[in-house]
């Protein structure tokens, strides 16, 4: 590093009020906002921030990683003797073979690459392979190596303007499968390189559904990226939007989805942000959008259906703090309307999240146990779960203690 370069607060002794006024700074949120979404006072955060108050108790701390998007709880607290990784989950084994695919682009080669069509179709049974298996990235990791490869080369091999847009459509639809599976693991860079590389091939590609899938990628990327990233989430939603608009009237199944699912993700920034208004507009938007799909619809990316929304409504009231609205929404919603394994532990981990906020630990954790049921991998990855779960290893009750102990052994948080 030069003499001149600066240096980043963190590495020095700081006692917890000032690292959470750093993070704080660095996620562009005020102390205003940050309250809110602790449902504590902005005198309280001030008074966190300069050790007028002592070090809050455990839950808070993880309240606060959650909110500030701490990826390792050690940047949090300074305490370097137990790292605990909140958002990211642990580095799956296979990925060194898909990182090694995505980073040897092909520019030569001595074989002919697989037809557009082919990888198509190894695509969909890639999806459909990734919906039912309860360990999804053990499935998706053994297929995307050879995926990414072939992909690769179609594109490089293609000659004629047809095929090369077909060939990236393809190519941009298999680095969005990467995402999926790089998700949550230690590995940023690789992420943000596959997304960027997805919208490249999804722009080269000309195919509204490519360009459609890329975005909502990336503005999750940006999303998960914390509060500072918020404006560009949107914008890349938004943007996208105006270009898939005018071509709905015409367009398949897919293409509607993908804008459907737009439209909700505009809704999930919004709760982020804690825009109650907004939020549950772009929510009722999306729905009306999903009722113009065939009623047995479900789209194999997104999730986008008519049956999805009512897993979306229980998102949404998570995002915004809302306990009570968030328990009434997972009393309407029905898992069984999912197909897919991943996405409905998904589900069962917001439901879970939502039981938390309002004060019903015993049922949340009961609802992890379904969401692990679903798919171990889901859960293993998810930083609200292992926040959940961490918080109910120090419950007062003994028999929450002892619940929420065996789930995280399950997952991996504490060892056996």
């Amino acid at each position: 590093m030069s003499s001149d370069a600066t240096p980043d607060p963190l590495d020095h002794p700081l006692v917890f009020g000032q690292r959470m006024q750093v993070l704080r700074t660095r996620r562009g949120m005020s102390r205003t906002v940050l309250a809110g979404l602790l449902g504590r006072s902005p005198s309280w955060v001030k008074q966190v921030e300069n050790g007028t108050l002592r070090t809050p108790a455990l839950p808070m701390i993880l309240r606060i990683a959650e909110v500030l998007r701490v990826r390792d709880l050690s940047e949090l607290t300074g305490d370097q003797t137990m790292p605990v990784d909140l958002f990211i989950g642990p580095g799956h084994a296979k990925l060194p073979a898909v990182r090694a695919a995505i980073e040897a682009f092909p520019f030569t080669a001595d074989r002919e690459a697989p037809s557009p069509a082919h990888l198509s179709a190894r695509l969909r049974s890639a999806w459909s392979a990734r919906h039912s298996a309860p360990n999804h990235r053990e499935v998706i990791g053994g297929l995307l190596p050879a995926l990414i490869r072939d992909a690769q080369l179609a594109a490089r091999q293609a000659d004629r303007a047809s095929e090369r847009r077909a060939a990236q459509a393809v190519l941009a639809e298999v680095y969005s499968l990467s995402q999926f599976f790089i998700a949550y693991q230690p590995d940023s860079a690789l992420l943000w390189r596959v997304a960027e590389r997805g919208m490249v091939a999804a722009q080269e590609s000309e195919d509204p559904h490519a360009i459609g899938m890329a975005a909502w990628l990336t503005a999750q990327a940006h999303r998960d990226s914390g509060p500072a990233h918020y404006d560009a989430a949107d914008a890349v939603t938004m943007e996208t939007l105006r270009y898939l608009t005018p071509l709905l009237p015409d367009a398949p199944d897919n293409v509607r989805a993908i804008a459907g699912a737009l439209r909700f993700e505009a809704g999930y920034t919004a709760a982020r942000r804690g825009d109650t208004g907004a939020a549950w507009g772009y929510w009722d938007t999306a729905r009306e959008m999903a009722k113009r799909l065939p009623a047995d619809y479900y789209h194999p990316m997104t999730s986008f259906s008519r049956g999805i929304m009512g897993a979306h409504a229980v998102t949404v009231a998570v995002e915004l703090h809302a306990g009570g609205e968030s328990v009434r929404q997972a009393a309407k919603a029905d898992a069984k309307t999912i197909p897919s394994r991943p996405r409905r532990a998904r589900h069962r981990i917001e439901e879970a999240r939502g039981y938390h906020l309002d004060g019903q630990p015993e049922t949340a954790l009961a609802t992890l146990d379904k969401a692990y049921e679903a798919a171990p991998e889901t859960i293993r990855y998810n930083g609200y779960a292992r926040r959940i779960i961490l918080e109910e290893t120090e419950s007062k009750s003994p028999a929450h203690r002892r619940r929420a102990a065996e789930l995280a052994v399950k997952i991996g948080v504490l060892a056996a």
